[in-house]
């Protein structure tokens, strides 16, 4: 009996990864779509031509370009934040020996069952007194670190065997340099599924920018959004433009880490 060239489970998920793949690609067609396709029914799922109306109207009646470089900058000083401090930090929980180490870690890793919701008076008002409501600083900085990329950096770092470390530090190597050198380019895998997660969550966050920030001009791709549907129900051709605007970014971010996330996956005790 010959052997399948791939794994018999790939006849089980390509269907399911189907499922999950055409509301993405219907979103991209009618994106494409004129308003009279969109709405005739039944509905038609390819477009019998390809219409730039609603990319044209996104583009020309809306700040879609602003609030894009908005994300873009917000989002790429929370990635580059949280590698920088959730490493540093799990390394020292993971490696350092201190009074208190336990409860520290505990402590911080708690802070992830408080509700988000409890925590916008009080951030709203610090902010508030240190002059950056209404201003980016005031969508990225809830996201320079993380309980999460602490919690999932120091199990990495378990992971990794001790006397590599050893062995650089009884060559002379500080705890710093050996830090750098050695453990972070380990901990690529890691550093990637980290970055992944803060991309998502930093580029989707709806909620506390549209509480911290007013300005049309200081809004992210989100909240501008979200506030361009809330007027025109009916221009389905720029809402969906609007989306893939939104989505396209994301998905070709995680196309570029999924097999580091992967790896990670195994590797920290995360995998379910």
């Amino acid at each position: 009996m010959r052997k399948l060239p791939f794994s018999p489970w790939h006849l089980l998920l390509m269907p399911l990864a189907l499922l999950f793949v055409l509301p993405l690609v219907q979103m991209v067609l009618t994106s494409f779509m004129s308003n009279a396709e969109i709405n005739q029914f039944p509905p038609k799922l390819i477009p019998s031509s390809l219409h730039l109306s609603g990319w044209r109207a996104l583009l020309a009646e809306t700040s879609a370009p602003r609030w894009l470089l908005n994300s873009i900058i917000v989002s790429a000083v929370s990635v580059t934040a949280h590698l920088a401090l959730c490493s540093t930090a799990g390394y020292g929980f993971a490696r350092l020996r201190f009074a208190g180490r336990g409860v520290a870690f505990l402590a911080v890793v708690a802070t992830v069952m408080i509700p988000i919701q409890l925590l916008m008076i009080p951030t709203y008002l610090m902010f508030a007194r240190i002059g950056i409501i209404d201003t980016l600083a005031a969508a990225f900085v809830p996201w320079l670190a993380s309980a999460f990329g602490i919690f999932l950096m120091r199990q990495f770092f378990l992971s990794l065997p001790a006397e590599l470390e050893e062995a650089a530090l009884i060559d002379g190597c500080g705890r710093w340099r050996t830090f750098r050198s050695i453990v972070l380019p380990l901990a690529r895998p890691a550093l990637a599924t980290l970055a992944v997660f803060t991309l998502l969550s930093s580029w989707n966050d709806l909620l506390w920018p549209l509480i911290a920030i007013s300005d049309d001009s200081r809004f992210t791709l989100q909240v501008g959004l979200a506030g361009f549907q809330g007027t025109r129900h009916t221009e389905w051709s720029q809402l969906m433009a609007g989306n893939v605007l939104a989505t396209m970014p994301l998905i070709l971010a995680f196309l570029l880490a999924q097999r580091r996330f992967v790896a990670t996956m195994s590797l920290t005790g995360l995998k379910g």
